[in-house]
């Protein structure tokens, strides 16, 4: 079989997982936290595996694997989550993703991201074309806790909050037309936006920190705790007010 190219594989191995964990779901073997525990396991161990076999040389950097501090020597780091937004897929919603992201040098230069629930999947290499903002944005924030920022910066622009779960799912929305800003400060990690914000940049959107300053990958702490995913012609108008709340 002829070796995949890394956008190929990032899309395939999404994709797989995905497949995996609706199967798990569909079992009727689990439920609640038990399947949410039982997906992130299983399609852990998918991606993994997977990635070990295909790319031994690069590092790898998952939410469900004990860290590994040999990746900080690697150009090439594999950061993947299995399941974003665990408490979404263990209930039965659509708005849960699987991410598979490659940092090159610290940067989110490449990345997938499924959608099991809706049967997609977005990658950075192959961009489309997203659907024009309406005259009033749309943001979308956490259905449990939205982030002070991201409420104040609403009120101040007049955008509409619109609740959805996992960081995948947010992101995508605006890929897909559902929404125009994604404003989260309310604590990530590496593995919670590399795909995002590479698939976000790859389709011409704006991806940062909320400071403006750029997200860095392949960190001695992964954690990543704030993020600002929008159309690039309203990056700096939300970048201006968000300074109100820093």
């Amino acid at each position: 079989m002829p070796a995949l190219s890394d956008g190929d594989l990032a899309a395939k191995l999404a994709q797989v997982a995905g497949n995996i964990l609706l199967e798990v779901r569909g079992s009727g073997l689990f439920a609640g936290k038990a399947l949410g525990k039982a997906g992130d396991q299983i399609a852990n161990e998918f991606l993994v595996n997977a990635l070990r076999e295909q790319r031994p040389e690069d590092g790898l950097l998952s939410e469900e694997e004990k860290d590994n501090a040999l990746r900080l020597a690697k150009e090439r780091v594999w950061i993947v989550d299995p399941v974003d937004g665990t408490r979404e897929y263990g209930d039965a919603r659509a708005d849960w993703a699987v991410h598979v992201g490659l940092a090159v040098n610290g940067v989110a230069a490449l990345g997938a991201v499924a959608l099991p629930g809706v049967g997609a999947v977005l990658r950075s290499d192959q961009p489309g074309v997203v659907p024009p903002a309406p005259e009033r944005l749309r943001m979308v924030v956490s259905r449990s806790r939205p982030a002070r920022e991201a409420t104040g910066v609403a009120e101040a622009i007049g955008a509409e909050l619109v609740e959805m779960g996992s960081a995948g799912a947010k992101a995508m929305a605006i890929l897909r037309g559902e929404a125009d800003v994604y404003l989260h400060s309310g604590g990530q990690y590496e593995w919670d936006n590399c795909a995002p914000a590479a698939v976000a940049v790859g389709w011409g959107l704006h991806a940062s920190r909320i400071d403006g300053s750029p997200l860095v990958y392949n960190r001695h702490d992964p954690y990543l705790p704030d993020l600002l995913i929008c159309r690039s012609e309203h990056a700096d108008m939300i970048l201006s007010e968000v300074r109100a709340f820093l």
